[in-house]
């Protein structure tokens, strides 16, 4: 038995060293105690980077937008050099009726854009200035009031833009299904755009100006200096960061730790129980903090918390494979100059969607040489789970061969991973189990949870919300 902790944070992803970070940098002046535990060998959760033979590639997330407090903690550990930005003026792809059309980013590539009809074009800009019917129907009663994705922009701007825009965006974050996700715990910025306004382009004119009468924020001179629609990444790998944060933490990130048991002392306190190489270890903390995914919280939290763990348990995840492959440049039909390209149901196209990695980032790949990272599965096709790599690689190839490639090309296979339960899906009633949650935490002073399954997926949600609950720790830390 090891002396009380103040802080024990289960799991080393993102997540979990962001906040630990956070508190370890608090604890300098309060001289607080801390431990990471971490069940596989490595940091980084699903973030994995790998290089072989002058190819350098992900199997988990790809970029990330660089957010200030992103920024901020990259600086700190020591990767401001290493920070690399793609070309925002890159386009990005929708393959729609066997072309890849390039999605406008502004009003007048909207208008000359073919990846709209005239007649979804008009509908798009009325329902965007706010000509749009209330929500309303029986659906929507046995919905507890709340859209989903599709049906919210159906009746803000039309199909055309939903299955065309929407859908395969919906894809390329979520891995999901637009008619199942709930727009305002997805999407809650669009949301908050229609609630202000009445329509989405009003609210974006109210939410600019409320933003110029609030003045701009102070850009830090310590921070590099970035433009919206940039994504960013590491010279080594995204995998870079979070060993970065592990290594600035020491002898406080513990690897092959996995967790047995939980439980309520009668001091209030939580000790855990832990299988590690060096035997059996049994650990006391004031606080714990949960990063890991739902379905394992929910195992954790059983006996402690039983409603909280069946909340959780609602929380699907569905299967992703992760197919990266290279071709050299004589395969490609044409240059490769973009972000990537996405796909919408219906298209005859299993593949999610593809990023054209070293377009993206130069330096990934070998003078004459490509590499392509593709994603596939996902809500609308979780059968993908139980597909060998030769069957992933094989559709993920006939797949591309349409899109991109001369139909002679043939594959360098530099990864196939499974994700079986990949990004966590904010189905319809995803707010109301966020407040069961918040509901039931209240019970367990002392405990917190901090993963991706709350308010937010991409790299830079994981971050903020690891280090406001690191403060929110510190702060209850010190009331006690």
């Amino acid at each position: 038995m090891m002396k009380i902790l103040d802080t024990l944070v289960i799991g080393a992803g993102i997540s979990g060293l962001s906040c630990a970070y956070q508190l370890s940098q608090n604890s300098a002046k309060s001289g607080y105690d801390l431990l990471v535990a971490e069940a596989q060998g490595r940091v980084g959760g699903n973030i994995v980077s790998q290089s072989q033979g002058g190819f350098l590639w992900e199997e988990g997330p790809n970029s990330f937008s660089p957010t200030p407090a992103l920024l901020r903690l990259a600086v700190e550990v020591g990767l401001k050099s290493e920070l690399v930005l793609a070309d925002r003026k890159l386009p990005r792809y929708v393959y729609w009726q066997q072309q890849l059309m390039a999605v406008p980013m502004s009003p007048s590539a909207l208008i000359s854009s073919p990846l709209l009809s005239f007649s979804g074009k008009l509908r798009a800009l009325m329902g965007g200035l706010g000509f749009v019917g209330p929500a309303m129907g029986s659906e929507l009663q046995y919905q507890a009031g709340e859209e989903t994705i599709a049906q919210f922009f159906q009746r803000h701007l039309g199909t055309e833009v939903l299955q065309r825009l929407v859908a395969p965006f919906v894809s390329g974050v979520y891995a999901g299904d637009p008619q199942q996700l709930e727009l305002r715990a997805a999407f809650s910025r669009v949301a908050n755009l229609a609630d202000m306004g009445g329509g989405l382009i009003p609210g974006a004119i109210l939410m600019r100006r409320q933003a110029q009468f609030q003045g701009k924020p102070t850009a830090d001179p310590q921070l590099p200096q970035t433009r919206p629609g940039e994504l960013g990444s590491f010279r080594p790998g995204l995998a870079a960061l979070p060993e970065a944060i592990a290594r600035h933490l020491g002898e406080r990130v513990k690897l092959q730790w996995q967790l047995t048991g939980l439980s309520l002392t009668a001091q209030q306190t939580y000790q855990a129980e832990f299988t590690t190489p060096e035997g059996p270890q049994q650990i006391e903390a004031r606080t714990i903090i949960l990063t890991t995914p739902a379905d394992i919280s929910q195992s954790i939290l059983r006996s402690l918390g039983p409603q909280l763990s069946q909340t959780l348990q609602t929380i699907p995840y569905p299967p992703v494979a992760c197919v990266v492959l290279a071709y050299p440049t004589a395969a490609l039909r044409h240059l490769l100059m973009g972000f990537g390209n996405l796909i919408p149901r219906g298209q005859g196209i299993q593949t999610l969607g593809t990023i054209w990695s070293s377009s993206l980032f130069p330096g990934r790949a070998p003078e004459g040489w490509h590499i392509l990272t593709s994603f596939i599965g996902g809500a609308t096709q979780p059968e993908v789970g139980e597909w060998s790599e030769d069957q992933l690689v094989h559709q993920v190839h006939q797949d591309l061969s349409q899109i991109l490639l001369n139909h002679s090309a043939t594959p360098k296979v530099l990864a196939v991973r499974l994700w079986p339960r990949a990004i966590p899906q904010y189905t319809l009633g995803h707010c109301q189990r966020l407040q069961t949650i918040h509901q039931e935490l209240q019970k367990l002073p002392g405990l917190y949870l901090c993963s991706n399954y709350l308010d937010g997926v991409a790299l830079g949600d994981c971050v903020q919300r690891a280090l406001t609950q690191a403060d929110e720790v510190q702060r209850y830390l010190e009331s006690h």
